[in-house]
């Protein structure tokens, strides 16, 4: 689980997001990323029982402000995601700690054109398969529905009265599932999180397979 006290580092870190501050407390920070890195290592042991996970991947605390009005330096949540193994597994699984605003994630959010269109045209062709996993119990229960922006009107080269219209202007296609913060310091969190991604593992799978064919279904890696 995720430790009280990482969760009140974040609340000051907010309150105190400058570098004289941080500076000071680093010691702490170090305790508490080292705990939270232990945490994910814990969720892709996890994953690992039925998927193939390339490695995990903990994102730095600094904040990149360069091109950015808020010129806060520091980031006052701990993340980070795995990876699926190899070219033929696509999509990975994110885990936001926030306090007050934690949540998993997974899918592919803002994928390359190339990616975008080879999805759209699978949708495009025959959208039964999204639809099959979109109303699973298991899976609408924890993930819901897809999350994000999408496009005001169709994209370009696609039909406006495509029956599926509604997937077709998807710009991203994510899944989120909130978190509170009895929920990320609960025992059983890395459980909970394991069996949630596991949920959504049938997704990427046939993300996978999309993104890995051609519209005949001939492989393209």
């Amino acid at each position: 689980m995720i430790p009280n006290k990482a969760l009140a580092f974040l609340k000051k870190l907010k309150n105190n997001n400058n570098r004289d501050w941080f500076e000071k407390n680093k010691p702490d920070f170090k305790e508490h990323q080292k705990e939270v890195k232990a945490v994910f290592e814990s969720i892709k042991e996890g994953l690992n029982k039925n998927d193939e996970i390339e490695k995990l991947k903990m994102f730095r605390i600094y904040r990149d402000v360069r091109f950015s009005k808020d010129k806060t330096p520091y980031k006052t949540h701990f993340s980070g995601y795995c990876s699926r193994l190899g070219k033929e597994r696509r999509g990975s699984y994110y885990v936001h700690i926030q306090p007050g605003e934690s949540f998993l994630g997974v899918g592919f959010w803002d994928p390359n054109k190339d990616d975008l269109l080879r999805i759209r045209k699978e949708i495009e062709m025959d959208a039964s398969d999204f639809y099959e996993f979109l109303e699973k119990p298991s899976f609408k229960k924890t993930w819901g529905d897809f999350y994000g922006p999408t496009l005001k009107t169709a994209p370009r080269g696609f039909e406006k009265d495509h029956p599926d219209i509604e997937l077709l202007r998807r710009k991203n296609f994510t899944f989120v599932h909130p978190l509170t913060d009895k929920q990320v310091t609960s025992p059983d969190f890395v459980e909970k999180t394991v069996s949630a991604f596991e949920d959504a593992r049938p997704f990427l799978d046939l993300m996978s397979d999309v993104l890995t064919t051609d519209l005949n279904g001939e492989s393209v890696i």
